[in-house]
């Protein structure tokens, strides 16, 4: 056990870091997601409106 808990404490730190990392990136990715699913809209608005 006493050999554990340095291990821990040094690998710790990178887990903490990269589960932040990974959830402001999540949160990226759902911004992205949510314009793909939008820009279809967006366009047929844009081109219908450019056509009158």
């Amino acid at each position: 056990m006493n050999e554990l808990l340095p291990f821990i404490s040094d690998v710790g730190f990178p887990i903490v870091v990269t589960m932040y990392v990974l959830l402001r990136l999540e949160q990226k990715l759902d911004a992205v997601r949510q314009s793909i699913e939008q820009l279809p809209a967006h366009l047929k608005e844009a081109t219908s409106s450019s056509v009158h």
